[in-house]
């Protein structure tokens, strides 16, 4: 950890109600305090919020992910970013570990919304110069943001986990080829071959893979599932039952956000040949709701490094989802 060039005096961190302990891991990794924040409802159940810290002419920064309730956490974000745009803070930066409408990326049926770009319209509305998120759902998400916006990487954390076990017969496989090319770059980082399910989606919860693309998977014993989100599981129980089919007898699970909704997790845990599931902090999982196979991965230090470098003007780029040096 580094702290040079960071003077605490001139910093504001922040952090909504959707997970103050990687807010605090943050700040921990930066050597800052986490000021408070009060967070209280009126009697007609509209949102209070008062940043603890004057901001003025200083550089701010807000922590928080778009997790269940995804409504009220966005509605906190954009009123702790409009109070500290009006308390004439010199810069507001949005730290999104998990930017949930990034699903919302496209008119697929008519007379809807292309949210993630409304969400994103909303940010700047709401005094953001800058935001910071970690492996959006799609790659044109980036381009409906307004202000200057770094889409970070998890990548490393899970290279640097799973390069700690044995990889013999293993290949990386990904339900979507949306994400082929993120578990390409990922494969590689690791040595393996990489697959690619052919999915529709049909619902919110029913998806169909109807096959799979890449490199032959008979003759591998284990594979390591790779995706950036796991909310109902459907997608990773239609493709455990293909990779099965095909002689696969151990699974790994691999996600940034797990968001977990449903009972997911447990449905995802009974199935015996899936022996681990990993995820990161991204999205705040409580300690009574985790399963023995769940392992969780910090990815404070990353963010940490992200506002450090963007703070001193440094380059990110390394740290980027399309980064080739992020490994």
């Amino acid at each position: 950890m580094t702290t040079e060039g960071i003077d605490p005096r001139e910093v504001r961190l922040f952090s909504g109600s959707s997970h103050p302990q990687l807010a605090a891991d943050i700040a921990g990794h930066l050597g800052i305090p986490l000021d408070r924040t009060a967070i209280s409802r009126f009697s007609n159940d509209c949102l209070y919020i008062q940043l603890g810290a004057s901001v003025r002419s200083r550089t701010v920064f807000v922590v928080q992910s778009l997790s269940p309730p995804v409504n009220d956490h966005l509605v906190e974000l954009l009123m702790m970013l409009d109070t500290a745009r009006s308390a004439s803070a010199r810069e507001v930066h949005a730290i999104i570990p998990y930017f949930s409408f990034g699903r919302s990326d496209k008119k697929d049926a008519p007379r809807i919304s292309i949210t993630a770009r409304l969400i994103s319209d909303l940010l700047q509305t709401a005094g953001t110069t800058h935001v910071m998120t970690m492996m959006l759902h799609s790659p044109q998400v980036h381009g409906f943001f307004g202000v200057p916006t770094d889409p970070l990487t998890s990548r490393p954390v899970f290279d640097h986990y799973f390069r700690e076990r044995d990889l013999a017969d293993t290949i990386v496989v990904t339900p979507d080829m949306g994400q082929a090319k993120s578990a390409a770059r990922f494969a590689r980082d690791l040595g393996l071959p990489v697959a690619a399910g052919n999915k529709e989606r049909i619902s919110d919860t029913a998806v169909h893979i109807s096959g799979m693309v890449g490199e032959q998977i008979h003759g591998c014993r284990r594979a390591l599932i790779y995706d950036d989100e796991i909310a109902t599981g459907g997608s990773i129980i239609e493709l455990v039952g293909i990779l099965l089919e095909q002689g696969i007898e151990e699974i790994w699970l691999a996600c940034t956000h797990g968001v977990f909704v449903r009972d997911a997790l447990e449905r995802l845990a009974v199935v015996p040949q899936i022996t681990e599931i990993v995820t990161t902090d991204t999205v705040f999982i409580p300690p009574e709701k985790r399963h023995p196979k769940l392992r969780v991965l910090s990815v404070a230090r990353i963010f940490g490094e992200a506002i450090r470098r963007n703070y001193l003007r440094q380059s990110i780029g390394d740290l980027f989802v399309f980064g080739e040096a992020s490994a």
